[in-house]
């Protein structure tokens, strides 16, 4: 213990991590670090997908991650704490880099309330910054926390380091609702995705934690060899921290460079064949009649009816996206149904099933936003309506101002002329369809950004899904970076898990995951057109699943807990012995 967190802080004219000499930091040093904190922040958003289509510098891909270069910011943060004077200063610094990495990721929030919303565009500006800033927050607290409790030890302080900003992730994806976005682990979807269905998108922003904790000590000492002429000496603190370093490194190697879990621990159910249905109804068309309402209901019917009629060549299952029937059932009524509903059922010739986005509910019951699974059997000597019939999957993870407005504000939402409202949750854990040898789970817009609520669904192998599907509408957000982020987040989802992940979009990514997290076809964004394709369905545990479907993230709380206990513990001990 005493050898990993070593001894107290030094005196408080010292800085509380790095231990040197901070009186001398004047305001013009300040400044300097106020600006690498917010450049250090940026970089840490576009590192989650590269946002610059018509400048692509060489070894980046436009929309791909890049996740050295969310090290190398993470890093920065690192040592703007090192080399703050007291908590307070470096749980500014926390904030900054927060609020720019924050208000850079998911500035597209602007798109929605000013194009969409009609919202005054400084209102829409403030509207993201505030949001930015008010979760920005949990890492302010975890810059104070790290210095609180953080040892001299350079590798106790990074397991800290990593400890702390590992719980701030989590408090702001579980806290409030929750909204993850943007969690530094989806910045390594390929750079760590052997580590995946192992540990989970948490599990890798730690462990990148802890790599930019050890680079940016590292540019303290080569920094510090630079400028002295002497050798340091080495005592044996040094030589167990640099043992403790080289086993770390190589753990996160050996791992990253090993094969898949995901390919290991799971077996293929056969193939599934689908068209997924890309409507690209502009979204301030979409719920206006005779406009974006007569698209979508001629449209998407008949990319059904082509499917239905290709007699054996066709697809298994036709997805259409989020919403994509913009009206409630009733609403729509039997002319537009009967036409439907007799093309799936064929005369009983017919093997393909189609799942819808659409709006269910009253009233009087409440609405929800759902999504209907209809087979051939389904319909087939109906006698009425038979949607009690059909496969149901109601959303859970509703979106803030979107979906449900959050108490006392209202006033906000009424500033915009969103058709907004409060729907219904459904259950977390919903079965899955059943349908051509597969078990389908589907889940809408960002509920594949809660991997550990998906992992509900595998508490028991034989019913546990064999293929993901995403219906979802990115249209409020343009022709945006955020099309690319929730692309990452679908294939980080699919090597957790190790399932396929079938998208099915308004506008993009309409898209094919396999259970590697690899993107095996997709169409081009903002067109309307269909993407056929055949999708393996996988059986099996990951690691990840096992424990995420039994425990949730309890597991991940738990250990970055006793981390900062276990330093605490250290640093209250180490207070009590008597200094030579």
């Amino acid at each position: 213990m005493r050898s990993l967190f070593g001894n107290l802080h030094p005196a408080s004219s010292f800085g509380p991590l790095s231990g040197r000499n901070t009186k001398a930091h004047g305001p013009a040093r300040g400044w300097v670090w106020f600006v690498l904190c917010v450049v250090a922040g940026w970089l840490q958003a576009v590192s989650l997908a590269w946002p610059f289509r018509q400048w692509v510098p060489p070894g980046f891909s436009a929309g791909e991650p890049v996740g050295w270069l969310q090290v190398l910011s993470l890093a920065v943060l690192a040592l703007a704490w090192r080399h703050s004077r007291g908590a307070g200063q470096a749980a500014w610094r926390g904030w900054v880099f927060a609020t720019a990495w924050l208000s850079g990721t998911f500035w597209w929030l602007f798109i929605s309330m000013h194009v969409y919303g009609g919202l005054a565009a400084p209102l829409a500006v403030l509207g993201v910054l505030a949001l930015a800033g008010f979760l920005a927050l949990y890492y302010a607290v975890a810059a104070l926390l790290m210095c609180k409790v953080a040892p001299r030890s350079p590798l106790g302080q990074a397991l800290v380091f990593a400890a702390v900003w590992t719980l701030a992730e989590l408090m702001r994806g579980r806290w409030l609702t929750g909204f993850p976005w943007g969690a530094g682990g989806y910045a390594h979807v390929d750079l760590l995705s052997a580590w995946a269905p192992w540990v989970g998108v948490y599990g890798m922003g730690a462990i990148a934690a802890l790599c930019a904790y050890g680079l940016a000590l590292l540019v303290e000492a080569v920094r510090e060899r630079l400028r002295r002429s002497a050798k340091p000496v080495w005592s044996a603190g040094r030589w167990v921290n640099l043992a403790g370093w080289v086993a770390l490194l190589a753990l996160v190697v050996i791992v990253a460079r090993g094969p898949l879990a995901s390919e290991q621990d799971t077996r293929s159910t056969g193939s599934l064949r689908v068209w997924l249905l890309q409507g690209n109804i502009p979204q301030d068309e979409k719920f206006v009649p005779g406009k974006g309402v007569a698209l979508a209901l001629d449209w998407y019917p008949r990319q059904v009816a082509q499917a239905v009629r290709q007699d054996g060549t066709g697809p298994d299952l036709v997805v259409a996206p989020e919403t994509a029937l913009p009206l409630l059932p009733q609403q729509l009524g039997a002319d537009f149904w009967e036409p439907l509903l007799s093309v799936i059922d064929g005369n009983g010739q017919r093997k393909t099933a189609a799942l819808l986005g659409l709006p269910l509910g009253s009233f009087e019951q409440g609405y929800t936003n759902s999504a209907w699974g209809i087979a051939p059997a389904m319909v087939r000597g109906r006698e009425g309506f038979p949607g009690d019939r059909f496969f149901r999957y109601d959303k859970h993870h509703l979106v803030p101002f979107g979906e449900f407005i959050p108490p006392f504000l209202r006033w906000f939402t009424n500033l915009m002329h969103i058709p907004l409202g409060d729907f219904s949750r459904g259950a977390v854990v919903q079965r899955s369809w059943h349908w051509a040898g597969q078990r389908i789970a589907p889940n809408i817009c960002y509920e594949d950004l809660f991997g550990e609520e998906l992992a509900g669904g595998f508490a028991d192998v034989a019913t546990s899904p064999t293929v993901l599907v995403n219906l979802s509408n990115i249209g409020w957000f343009g022709d945006s970076v955020a099309i690319d982020q929730h692309l990452q987040i679908s294939r980080l989802r699919s090597l957790e898990l190790g399932r396929p992940m079938v998208r099915a979009t308004n506008t993009g990514a309409t898209a094919v995951i396999n259970h590697r997290g690899e993107v095996t076809a997709a169409l081009p964004r903002l067109v309307r057109d269909r993407l056929e394709a055949d999708v393996e369905g996988r059986d099996g545990l990951t690691p990840y699943a096992r424990w995420a479907s039994r425990w949730g993230l309890a597991p991940v709380w738990g250990l970055c807990l006793l981390v900062i206990f276990a330093a605490a513990l250290a640093r209250r001990v180490s207070q009590g012995r008597p200094h030579p």
